[in-house]
């Protein structure tokens, strides 16, 4: 497929693109301390500029540094200081004939106190973040119109640094957005009431935008065409904007001078409208866009779970869009652009949907790193590991294990040029993930499989299926180095009286095929992700299903996007959720649980389910140490943990490698 409509060019207002391929903005926390850009955040973007997309939106970027702050090392725009780090990135990204946008961008009332410094967040009309709970006060008329002048200023900051144009965070429930929506804008003064009047804090930046740099600065907005509130786990007694005034907004705003226009959806209530589980269809909102394209006459891009280039070509040549807006597909496999236009899209690594970025952003900023891709351990991380050598020398390396870890350990190490062999005691491979991709909805899982089958072919790995690896069998090869990622089993407490009973497994048999329970009373033991998602398997299966934590509240580790996700399914199925009691004894019929107060209950089931975590065998890794010198523990034998784990895992021990 050659993608002519994906790979022409486009123009935003005066500037050319060589593709119709946006990175959207995404936040990384690769800037410094002081919130200047950093070496890390140059290399970066700039790697998505070399991997050939068409124009790079960098991530929600200060325009105030005092009530405007979200999270840990986000860039700034606020100061003069911030200039030279702004050029330096303008610089890094034409290098590679790349083009860059910066994100002006104010959290409003969508922060934490502590990270303004313990003032308010505030917005148009002191409503507070259902999510956040977050102490809000409403703006002052004269805090407004400084407002206004902030973005103008950033903006200007950014046309004397050299970056090509500038995009407008009018999205995902940010400031502007909530200037726009009904919802959270609720003034009787000029910047209230009326569609125009809501709108009109975004035309007063933009028409100081041209006052200050001209009509040929390309200047975009991002707009959520819906909020979706009705789809909110929150209790909203409001619809919010929806797509027809988000239209309105958009025809009202462009004659003052928008070049281009870029349609997400959603707000933090409804996150899952935004930055999406892997449930959600790929393209399943390219409908807000096309809207959009129709009412305007400027550039539309379209987002929502885009990770196939065959997929964005089709909506480009219908005339949906005008162009693509890819975010996390972007972070998993810089090179998607380059690999699509080279013929090789079976080489392109596409995201999952697993939402490891989202969950380390906050976690990995209070640490001083950079948020993480689960399939990509590079991402954002490009600064560090920037060595490509080529250094194996036909090397022998056995890799024990082909799950994640091992898969892409062996992927890295034939990269490098050493030898690989692979020794994998079951007939595919996959690992944990041949597991993961059982649940309803978890099919993308195959994507990543896939990747590594091609990647271990064309690199040549000899792949050794239905083989496990015994001390006799690696020492006839004389390894150079031996790396470890035999994985994990599940937890089977001993201490539960009853537990070896016949109508009790793991959610590993379940999801395996191993057990398969039909039209049964079923007790899932254990509410992390692995718990709900064999418990949504079992429901589609026509189970009667109890979900049992021990834990005050369900999922209490898990991911809270994904989870609230499978949660909501499983509601609609009637699952009947038990948090805060403890499995203490399994009976022939029924299981006993305790509650808090010590009071004991017996629940009728037909089958136990137990999903309480994994834990890694570590005698033949043990045995290995003993016996070869360079020994290398990686995935869940090293230390058990998700996809991501494995991954880095795999990658930094194969990098590492001397």
């Amino acid at each position: 497929m050659s993608f002519e409509n994906l790979l022409s060019p486009i123009n935003i207002g005066t500037l050319k693109l060589r593709n119709r391929v946006v990175m959207g903005a995404m936040g990384s926390g690769t800037a410094h301390d002081n919130a200047t850009v950093s070496e890390c955040e140059c290399a970066y973007y700039a790697e998505r500029a070399k991997g050939g997309a068409g124009l790079i939106i960098t991530e929600v970027t200060r325009v105030n540094n005092e009530t405007g702050v979200m999270m840990p090392r986000q860039t700034s725009a606020a100061t003069d200081d911030c200039i030279p780090g702004l050029t330096k990135l303008a610089r890094a990204v034409h290098f590679y004939d790349g083009a860059i946008f910066i994100q002006l961008h104010h959290p409003g009332r969508q922060t934490d106190n502590m990270a303004i410094g313990g003032r308010a967040t505030i917005s148009p009309s002191g409503i507070k973040s259902m999510m956040l709970q977050s102490e809000c006060r409403e703006m002052t008329n004269a805090e407004i119109k400084s407002f206004v002048q902030d973005y103008i200023n950033a903006a200007e900051r950014c046309y004397k640094a050299g970056i090509d144009g500038v995009e407008l965070h009018s999205a995902h429930g940010y400031l502007l957005n909530q200037f726009i929506s009904p919802l959270t804008n609720k003034r009787t003064d000029e910047y209230g009431g009326s569609t125009e009047n809501r709108a009109r804090v975004i035309k007063e930046i933009i028409e100081g935008i041209r006052k200050r740099v001209g009509r040929d600065y390309p200047v975009m907005l991002r707009i959520s065409a819906d909020e979706f509130l009705r789809e909110s786990m929150f209790p909203f007694s409001e619809d919010g904007l929806l797509l027809d005034e988000a239209i309105e907004i958009c025809k009202y705003l462009v004659p003052f001078g928008l070049d281009a226009i870029n349609v997400s959806a959603g707000i933090y209530e409804t996150m899952n409208q935004a930055w999406e589980p892997i449930s959600f269809a790929e393209g399943w909102k390219i409908y807000l866009a096309e809207a959009v394209k129709k009412a305007v006459d400027v550039p539309v891009f379209g987002v929502g779970v885009i990770r196939n280039p065959e997929f964005a070509e089709k909506i480009i040549a219908e005339g949906r869009v005008d162009g693509v807006t890819i975010a996390r597909g972007l972070l998993a496999d810089p090179d998607w652009v380059n690999k699509a236009a080279a013929g090789q899209v079976d080489e392109i690594r596409r995201c999952i949907s697993c939402l490891n970025c989202m969950d380390s952003m906050i976690e990995n900023g209070m640490k001083g790193e950079p948020f993480a891709c689960a399939i990509n351990a590079r991402a954002a991380r490009e600064w560090f590991y920037n060595d490509d050598r080529r250094d194996g020398d036909d090397r022998l390396v056995v890799v024990i294990g082909g799950g994640p870890a091992g898969m892409e350990a062996a992927r890295k190490l034939a990269q490098r040029q050493f030898k690989v062999v692979l020794f994998e005691k079951n007939s595919e491979l996959g690992g944990q993930l041949c597991l993961g991709n059982k649940p309803p909805h978890k099919d993308k899982i195959n994507w990543l499989i896939d990747y590594y089958k091609t990647q271990l072919t064309k690199l040549g790995v000899d792949v050794r299926l239905n083989t496990p690896a015994t001390h006799n069998a690696i020492s006839a090869l004389d390894p150079y180095a031996v790396f470890v990622g035999t994985g994990a089993e599940a937890i089977v407490p001993q201490s539960i009286k009853g537990v070896k009973k016949a109508h009790v497994c793991t959610s590993s048999d379940i999801l395996s095929g191993k057990v398969t329970l039909t039209g049964k009373k079923v007790a899932v033991i254990g509410s992390g992700m692995t718990g709900v998602e064999t418990a949504e398997l079992l429901e589609t299966q026509d189970n009667e299903v109890f979900v049992v934590e021990m834990a005050d509240r369900i999922g209490p580790d898990a991911s809270w996007q994904s989870f609230s996700d499978v949660q909501a399914r499983l509601m609609r199925f009637g699952t009947v959720f038990m948090p805060a009691h403890k499995l203490v004894e399994i009976e022939d019929q029924s299981i006993k649980l305790e509650q808090p107060d010590g009071q004991h209950i017996d629940l009728a089931v037909d089958h136990v389910v137990l999903s309480l975590g994994v834990k890694a065998d570590q005698t033949l890794a043990d045995e290995i140490l003993k016996n070869f010198d360079r020994v290398e523990k990686i995935g869940d034998t090293a230390q058990v943990g998700r996809i991501a784990n494995a991954v880095e895992t795999g990658f930094v021990a194969a990098y590492h490698l001397v």
